[in-house]
């Protein structure tokens, strides 16, 4: 069978604005419409696209506002780095108009979800069988590093526009220490966890260091804490260093009824891979081990999820053998029964378990 599926990562504005990708077509298009240009180079062959989010039964998407420090630009082609707090701010507020301008011009394909009762709605169209068999996929907006805003308190307009999840962090910011820029939570960046504990959004851990991941996880007073892309760190030897979760914040965050969106990305799945190795080297089942040692560390299958950053920096063929585009995650399901898990632990690994902190975080 097919599960409902709830992707808690993909950078969708920042590839349309990276890369000019049109996410109405299908992933094969937008492939053929990039032969011969640098695109594949810099962020992989697309994996995704409308025709492809209907084959993986795809109900929402966590739509996401990314940018990066001008520090870290890879090249003139990433487009969406920032020098001052003034660039950050009009990049995310493009990012917002693009999600916008999605739902607006393709009503039938994509639908913004900002309330609890829309969600659920929304759930239920998926599910109902005599519906048509296309639906729109829904589409709800979190912040990848919080640079976009000019101060914490702006945070409130944001929210208007429809933002409702946020990290704070992605390398490191005037908030707290990140994957690359060691530190705990700045009194600015407290201030921000204040705000939004307010304002009942939820706060995704990925990409902080690990002391701001733990400062987090215990002062922060808002509905629901979680990890939107991450995978395990002791199933990698130490490569990728703190972008991974210790196994004692995997029980942290359990405590905390959070939720860890696995992504499969091979070089996060496998230690040290990459491009040049055969792509048989990694497969679903990689995936299927990361999401059961969250399984087996939190005793029950309700903190385990997926959230795969798909199109963002990295495409196909840097993905698991299996996988050509979105199409193919339902395959996953089949790796999980090998190891034991029943339909309704894959029912909550695809997509319930994403449907409990989304519920518990949208306003009425």
């Amino acid at each position: 069978m097919d599960y409902l599926f709830i992707d808690a990562h993909e950078d969708l504005a920042y590839s349309a604005y990276t890369f000019g990708r049109d996410y109405t077509q299908s992933a094969m298009r937008i492939r053929q419409l990039e032969v011969n240009t640098d695109i594949p180079l810099h962020g992989g062959q697309s994996l995704l696209g409308w025709p492809e989010w209907q084959k993986a039964k795809c109900a929402v998407i966590i739509g996401t506002l990314f940018i990066l420090p001008k520090r870290y630009q890879s090249g003139d082609w990433e487009k969406t780095a920032y020098k001052t707090i003034a660039e950050a701010s009009v990049l995310t507020h493009w990012q917002v108009d693009y999600y916008q301008r999605l739902q607006d011009e393709n009503p039938e394909k994509f639908r913004l979800i900002q309330t609890r009762k829309q969600l659920i709605e929304h759930w239920q169209l998926w599910v109902d069988q005599s519906a048509a068999p296309s639906k729109p996929v829904g589409i709800i907006l979190s912040m990848e590093g919080a640079e976009g805003l000019k101060d914490p308190r702006e945070l409130e307009e944001w929210y208007a526009r429809g933002l409702r999840l946020l990290g704070p962090v992605w390398a490191g910011t005037r908030y707290c220490g990140g994957m690359y820029e060691p530190g705990g939570f700045t009194n600015e960046g407290r201030l921000l966890l204040e705000i939004m504990a307010g304002l009942g959004m939820g706060l995704d851990i990925t990409h902080m260091s690990e002391v701001a991941a733990l400062e987090a996880i215990e002062r922060y007073e808002g509905p629901a804490v979680f990890a939107s892309h991450a995978n395990c760190r002791s199933l990698l030897n130490g490569s990728g260093g703190e972008r991974h979760l210790s196994d004692q914040m995997i029980r942290y965050l359990a405590e905390r009824d959070g939720v860890i969106g696995i992504l499969p990305f091979n070089k996060f799945l496998v230690p040290n891979w990459t491009n040049s190795e055969p792509r048989d080297k990694v497969t679903l089942t990689h995936v299927a081990t990361h999401i059961d040692h969250i399984c087996q560390l939190t005793g029950n299958s309700t903190h385990a999820a997926i959230g795969t950053d798909f199109d963002g920096g990295f495409g196909y063929p840097a993905v698991p053998l299996e996988i050509n585009t979105i199409a193919e995650i339902q395959l996953l399901a089949g790796r999980l029964e090998e190891l034991g898990y029943t339909e309704a632990d894959i029912q909550m690994i695809f997509g319930l378990n994403w449907k409990r902190i989304l519920e518990r975080t949208l306003p009425a």
